[in-house]
């Protein structure tokens, strides 16, 4: 029995589902779920249990995407771009789903005792998906193409202290800085730092991971095929994956429960309760380090005005935005990131609503009667939610706050990073890591414009160059009271990383990294 012969018992919620979304349907999604819309023996009945399976052929769909998409390793931004990535490319080391550093194209990456130079010992026998061996020759280009001036990845500005690199032999590179980097690991850990050939060509793209690039079209679908020279024993599992962009969350719950995709990442989590009851369903829920900020730029009135800042931030009120936005999945937050950091700043007192006091600080600023727009967009499950019941907060405090709501691609587009008020959403990183990418001067997604603060950026530099971890772990703290005191971020919660997956897909686990789905990892997922 095929998985489309199973149709007709979800029909009925389907149907539900639709009005309760808003009745969208499978809007934009019919041709290309029925160009992909293979079907895998036997799996209708079957669960995936006991050993893995080698085989079959996986359907995803992923929030958001559109004109923009790309398979370019270095500058994936949007989920299905890193969905994507994750299939096609793999760094030196990543975090694992316990956010335990894991080393994967390297064997090991170790610091001088000044932290000055660092060096990467390459894993014997990896293979790019065209055959050709991974040396250190493609690991130097790869960081030269990453941080090229004229088109920086995304990890370029982080990497700014990197001055040069040495082939010690074949399986050895050593990163040289301009100053002590203690974290130059942790900043090297990233999805978007895939090493690639020497002659890399995003249009043929070539990586080391689990899946080849077959077919792609923007703003739509790619598929991929298994990569045979994958260096991990025995997978992937799989024989095909085929990733679907689904910018609406209806299209892409609807897919899931007519059996057009196997699998979907960002389950709004009001559905949570409704896709649990499905016997053929599973949910995946993550506990993790993601959040999805307000963001104010501090450059540009009235958020220029430290006052108004700490006045928004009081009239969140962070228990109902749990209960209403993420159906309390997700914990309360204060303002600040990387709760998993063994540095986390927890002694910090929690925020909590006080609309007297976010009236006085409006009232000092001559600001009473603030009038601000918002810029949302359904970029991540809980975003616009999240907008409308912030300004219904606001609201108490005499902020009138207009809603523009935008598509992804207008989001993303060319005014991204330029709103002056917005929301975006930001997966688990570790304290420094994350202010290196978003939180300094010349950061690759600085969307608060935050980082003239004279007093932030020299402890910044600091930390970072700091060896000893409790005199590092002492400058974080200050450094994460100055931003709790007067940055452009409001941290509402963390929330929980909900997906779902039919009851035949096997090898996805909870991660605590915030990407969805294992972090897109494919190459542990089999079909029964």
């Amino acid at each position: 029995m095929s998985r489309e012969s199973r149709s007709a018992p979800g029909f009925d919620r389907r149907r539900f589902l639709g009005a309760a979304l808003g009745g969208a349907g499978l809007v934009g999604a019919g041709p290309l779920l029925a160009a992909c819309g293979g079907t895998t023996p036997g799996a209708a009945d079957a669960a995936a249990t006991g050993k893995p399976k080698r085989g079959g052929s996986l359907r995803v769909g992923v929030a958001g995407g559109g004109a923009k998409d790309t398979v370019d390793p270095h500058i994936a931004a949007t989920n299905p771009d890193i969905a994507r990535v994750n299939a096609m490319y793999e760094p030196l080391a990543w975090r694992d789903a316990e956010y335990k550093m894991e080393m994967v194209l390297a064997e090991s990456i170790e610091p001088s005792k000044d932290a000055r130079t660092w060096t990467a010992r390459l894993r014997k026998g990896v293979k790019f998906s065209d055959g050709r061996p991974v040396t250190a020759d493609e690991v130097i280009s790869s960081f030269k193409r990453m941080t090229d001036p004229d088109s920086p990845g995304n990890v370029a500005a982080s990497l700014s202290m990197l001055d040069e690199m040495t082939k010690r032999d074949d399986r050895t590179v050593q990163f040289h800085l301009s100053s002590p980097t203690a974290i130059f690991d942790d900043l090297i850990a990233q999805y978007s730092a895939g090493i690639v050939p020497t002659d890399f060509n995003v249009k043929k793209p070539i990586g080391t991971g689990p899946f080849k690039l077959d077919s792609f079209t923007a703003g739509q679908q790619s598929t991929h095929s298994r990569n045979e020279y994958y260096w991990r024993e025995d997978q992937p599992y799989l024989d095909k994956i085929t990733i679907i962009d689904f910018p609406d969350d209806n299209a892409r719950v609807n897919a899931m429960l007519a059996n057009q995709v196997d699998a979907i990442d960002n389950v709004p989590v009001a559905l949570v309760r409704v896709l649990n009851t499905d016997p053929r369903l599973r949910v995946l829920n993550s506990e993790t380090g993601s959040w999805l900020p307000f963001t104010m730029r501090v450059d540009k009135p009235p958020f220029d005005d430290v006052r108004v800042r700490q006045a928004m931030r009081l009239v969140v009120d962070r228990e109902q935005m749990i209960r209403q936005v993420l159906s309390g999945q997700g914990r309360v937050a204060n303002d600040m990131y990387a709760p998993f950091d063994p540095g986390y700043a927890k002694e910090l007192p929690q925020r909590h609503q006080n609309i007297a006091e976010a009236k006085r600080l409006l009232k000092e600023a001559g600001k009473p009667n603030l009038t601000v727009e918002l810029v949302t967009g359904p970029i991540q499950a809980g975003i616009v939610e999240a907008a409308q019941v912030f300004a219904k907060q606001a609201a108490e405090a005499g902020i009138t706050v207009k809603i523009r709501k935008v598509d992804t691609s207008t989001f993303f587009g060319d005014d991204y990073l330029k709103w002056d008020f917005a929301q975006d959403f930001w997966y688990t990183r570790n304290y420094l890591s994350q202010v290196a990418t978003g939180s300094i001067e010349g950061a690759p997604f600085n969307e608060t414009h935050w980082g003239g603060d004279k007093e932030f950026m020299d402890l910044y530099h600091q930390a970072v160059a700091e060896i000893d971890e409790k005199k590092r772990t002492t400058l974080m703290k200050k450094l994460q009271k100055i931003e709790y005191e007067r940055g452009g971020y409001i941290v509402w919660g963390f929330p929980n990383q909900v997906d779902a997956y039919t009851r035949y897909v096997g090898g996805l686990e909870p991660d605590r990294t915030g990407l969805p789905l294992n972090a897109y990892r494919f190459y542990k997922v089999w079909l029964a």
